[in-house]
C-alpha cells in the first residue's frame, strides 16, 4: 500500500507532475540530458518518458496489483522482524 502512494509521490517531487515536467526539477535535468542524448527528443519507453507517464496518471492497473503483491508480503515481513 505505502509503494502505491509513496513511489508516485516520490516521482512527483523530482519534478514528473500531472501537468508535465517541472522546470528547474530533476526532472527537467535528467529530460535536457535524455534529449541531448538523442538528438533533441526522448525515446519513447525510455525511462525519462515512462517516469513522466507515471507521474501524469499514476501507475497502471497491473503495475499496481504487481507491486502490491510483491511487496506488501515483503513489507509483513519486514514489519514482523521489527516488531
Amino acid at each position: 500500500g505505502v509503494a502505491l502512494v509513496g513511489i508516485p509521490a516520490g516521482i512527483c517531487a523530482l519534478g514528473f507532475t500531472a501537468s508535465g515536467i517541472a522546470a528547474g526539477s530533476v526532472a527537467a535535468k535528467m529530460m535536457s540530458a535524455a534529449a541531448i542524448a538523442n538528438s533533441g527528443g526522448v525515446a519513447a519507453g525510455s525511462t525519462v518518458a515512462m517516469l513522466q507517464s507515471i507521474g501524469a496518471a499514476g501507475f497502471s492497473l497491473g503495475a499496481k496489483i504487481g507491486l502490491t503483491s510483491t511487496l506488501g508480503p515483503l513489507g509483513a515481513a519486514a514489519g514482523a522482524k521489527l516488531f
